[in-house]
């Protein structure tokens, strides 16, 4: 039986999902806990008290239950009144009175305004306080870094994107400065790497070299810190704000210079017992009789250095300059250049094959198409129809986050640890 259609995190009148169902993470899926989350070296994360610096959050005293599930309605509405918090957490309205009042004493809440209701009666408008603190995500691309800062309600308050020429750390510090006070409760990391957790403290990078510059990074001594994968993040962001939303189960397939597979199953990402579930440059490739498969030689065939190599190889004098990147290929066969729209037809093919690889085994019901390549639009006809002659019948969308997917689903995650930081609905290990 197909799986109810996930959540998107935000609150809805029949009530508010628990804070982990805005990270997609947590139990089914590869039945691994969804709550491991490291902690950066230095001072430990204790509970909510009062406002503090940067990476040190103030010892206080424990949040009852009630006061906790007040909370976390609160910050995934951004602003209620009493009668919609005990609406959304389910409680008596005496119980969220006592709750907001609790919350306020911990600066957790804060009056922000009046509700005038169609009968003359006021109530007063609640918002997360400002011991409630922020939020790190970062993209830590081998080519850029980005970085956002955000209020635990998803208000994004701070945000800076660079090229290699910036040190990640400088633009990690750049963002923290652009925060105004309050502790910093979680940061989440997408790296281009598998994420692993081997010994239960919590993900991160198999790569030495993708861990040290996660390393690198200067984060906030005694902040929690959870790494993921960029695809999964950017499947994250297609379930919540993209083109899978409402949909329980699909598929991601990034293609660009990389290729990679972000899945979703019950509305939960699936990451395998390696964190390496989706991992499409291991299928083998080539192939066939009497041709040996190369260690992510898949990966070599359809990314796009693979594509413009060909094109490179096959392009004449009469075709005019030769493409430097993906985007000009792809604007030249906008523009109807023969040999360009040749070029972007086989590819589209290869693709739905790749496609056609993932349904086989997954049956996702519904691939959603991103990444620098596989978002552009005019791949989407030929994947559609090479994915239809390989296999049953499967949804085939383009993306609809764009390039910042990758950044919004890190910004879940990081949301999503952030409430269950302050309302103690995970551990946090040290």
């Amino acid at each position: 039986m197909e799986p109810e259609p996930a959540d998107d995190g935000r609150p809805s009148e029949e009530g508010g999902p628990p804070p982990a169902a805005l990270d997609g993470t947590g139990p089914g899926g590869d039945g691994r806990r969804g709550d491991a989350t490291a902690v950066h070296p230095g001072n430990a994360v204790t509970r909510p008290g009062a406002v503090a610096p940067f990476g040190i959050v103030s010892v206080g005293t424990p949040l009852s239950d009630s006061a906790a599930a007040v909370f976390a309605v609160l910050a995934a509405a951004g602003s209620a009144t009493r009668p919609q918090l005990a609406r959304l957490a389910g409680l008596s309205k005496p119980t969220v009175s006592a709750a907001v009042a609790e919350l306020e004493g911990a600066r957790l809440a804060a009056r922000s305004g009046t509700a005038h209701g169609s009968t003359g009666r006021s109530a007063a408008v609640y918002r997360p306080g400002p011991a409630a603190g922020h939020v790190l995500a970062v993209d830590l691309g081998s080519t850029h870094t980005a970085v956002r800062g955000c209020a635990l309600d998803g208000t994004v308050l701070a945000a800076r994107t660079t090229d290699g020429s910036t040190a990640p750390a400088d633009t990690v510090r750049a963002v923290l400065n652009g925060l105004p006070p309050g502790p910093l409760r979680a940061v989440a990391v997408a790296v281009p790497d598998v994420a692993r957790d081997p010994d239960g403290r919590g993900p991160w990078p198999a790569t030495p070299a993708v861990a040290a510059a996660v390393d690198a990074l200067g984060l906030p001594p005694g902040v929690p810190v959870h790494v993921e994968n960029n695809v999964n993040c950017a499947a994250l962001a297609e379930l919540h704000e993209g083109a899978a939303r409402g949909r329980a189960t699909f598929g991601y397939l990034q293609i660009g210079y990389g290729i990679g597979l972000g899945i979703v199953v019950g509305g939960r990402v699936l990451r395998g017992a390696n964190g390496a579930a989706g991992e499409l440059a291991r299928l083998p490739y080539p192939w066939g009789q009497d041709q040996e498969a190369v260690l992510e030689g898949l990966e070599g065939h359809a990314g796009a250095g693979a594509l413009l190599r060909r094109v490179a190889a096959a392009w004449e004098t009469a075709d005019g300059p030769v493409p430097g990147d993906a985007a000009r290929l792809f604007a030249l066969a906008a523009e109807g250049h023969a040999k360009a729209r040749g070029f972007v037809a086989a590819h589209a093919r290869e693709v739905g094959r790749l496609a056609a690889a993932a349904t086989a085994v997954l049956d996702p019901g519904l691939i959603v198409l991103g990444g620098g390549i596989g978002a552009n639009p005019q791949l989407l006809p030929g994947v559609r129809a090479e994915l239809a002659r390989l296999s049953w019948p499967t949804e085939v969308v383009s993306s609809s986050v764009g390039e910042n997917g990758t950044l919004a689903g890190a910004g879940r995650l990081a949301l999503a640890k952030g409430i269950q930081n302050v309302t103690g609905s995970a551990p946090v290990e040290d």
